[in-house]
């Protein structure tokens, strides 16, 4: 629908679009604006300024993403033989204990899960080791969540519950998914069933990436020592992870609480919400925490945020198989969809099947941890022991898989 209505500024009447009941007003004279709703993402100006400013900044974006990409793989190349086979990289427990600490390091799994296909792809670890470091980045990517939430219970002690309860389920259902979710996956990936996929960059794909980034890459590595590229290339892939936060995007939760609020009662809708919040976003990080401002005002329940969690955790893997598909060997991307659909079979079996019965188990674990500090801070204790004695058994013994 469209209405005339004069300017205040200006003599000359504007056109109002209207748009999912809501019309949309002009911010100056002359200005024509139209605007759409995306529900979760809130209300995005369609103009050709907000269009422009969103290429000139994924163009860089994307550009220092594939330069990461190459930094990690030369810098892998050139430490490899120094660190194959050696600790944290020596079984595929440490290197569970690597990408789950790699993770809390860094407050991200993406950074954390380009390292071990990065690092695949130059022969240090095995299918095995890169398998379960991807798992240990899903782990632990997370924390950012429970750690927000520990800020917004400690500024509103009204919201502890939710904004601690938020926490403590997005690590306790991503461990749910993912520990049953690495067992087929890994399964899938020993059976050889993606062997006939070939999603990786050609003969053709990896001239052009040298030729567009080889002198860029060619200079860094004449400026630092071949062990220092791979750090390099850490922060070059953070760079390009911020640009792109800018570019996507931003989810709008007071938006999704008050004018979709039927979405967040339906489990499937939520789960495919938390799918789509993802994929956008390109982090589960940014993805959950999301849910941690509105948990704490009272605008969604614990219960409601089970299924979008679990999607959320599905498609975070977007980006990385973005990762895998750009090393030389096939085997980097069956790796990263593996993982993939073991998840999605153990969060659908659950919403199909037990969901009543995990939301009532996870909501019960949440109220008895939030109700005692010292219960609460032996959660956090547990979230990082486990981990750093996982990577502690590279110490110990040595495998190949």
């Amino acid at each position: 629908m469209t209405i005339r209505l004069r300017n205040r500024h200006a003599d000359d009447p504007v056109d109002l679009i209207e748009v999912d009941g809501e019309f949309c007003v002009p911010y100056e004279a002359g200005q024509r604006r139209y605007i759409l709703d995306l529900g979760p993402f809130g209300r995005v100006e369609r103009s050709w300024r907000t269009i422009a400013a969103k290429i000139a900044l994924f163009v860089p974006a994307l550009f220092l993403f594939i330069l990461a990409v190459q930094l990690m793989k030369a810098g892998a190349n050139a430490v490899g033989p120094q660190i194959e086979g050696r600790f944290p990289f020596a079984n595929g427990i440490s290197t569970l204990g690597a990408g789950w600490l790699g993770a809390y390091f860094v407050l991200s799994g993406s950074p954390v899960a380009a390292t071990a296909i990065s690092l695949f792809g130059a022969d240090v670890l095995t299918k095995l080791q890169t398998f379960t470091m991807l798992s240990g980045s899903r782990l632990g990517a997370s924390f950012i969540v429970l750690l927000t939430g520990f800020i917004y219970a400690t500024r509103s002690k009204r919201g502890r519950v939710g904004s601690l309860g938020i926490g403590i389920q997005a690590m306790t259902m991503t461990a749910l998914v993912y520990v049953p979710g690495m067992l087929i996956g890994y399964a899938i990936m020993r059976a050889g069933l993606l062997d006939g996929l070939t999603w990786h960059a050609s003969s053709e794909l990896e001239a052009v990436l040298s030729r567009l980034w080889g002198p860029i890459v060619d200079l860094i590595e004449g400026l630092v020592p071949g062990w220092a590229l791979f750090p390099v290339g850490l922060v070059v892939i953070l760079a390009s992870f911020h640009l792109l936060d800018r570019v996507l995007p931003e989810v709008n939760g007071d938006a999704t609480a008050s004018k979709r609020r039927a979405w967040l009662t339906q489990p499937w809708t939520m789960f495919a919400l938390g799918c789509l919040v993802a994929t956008l976003t390109l982090s589960v990080s940014v993805a959950l925490t999301v849910l941690v401002p509105l948990a704490s005002k009272g605008l969604v329940k614990r219960d409601e945020a089970l299924p979008y969690i679990m999607g959320a955790n599905i498609t975070t893997l977007a980006d990385t198989l973005v990762v895998a598909m750009l090393q030389s060997t096939p085997v980097a991307a069956q790796i990263v969809l593996a993982e993939a659909i073991g998840v999605t079979i153990v969060s659908v079996a659950i919403l199909a099947f037990a969901y009543d019965r995990v939301k009532a188990g996870v909501i019960a674990l949440d109220d008895w941890l939030v109700a005692s500090n010292a219960r609460l801070a032996a959660f956090v204790g547990v979230l990082f022991l486990l981990p750093i004695t996982f990577l502690l058994t590279g110490l110990v013994y040595t495998t190949q898989g």
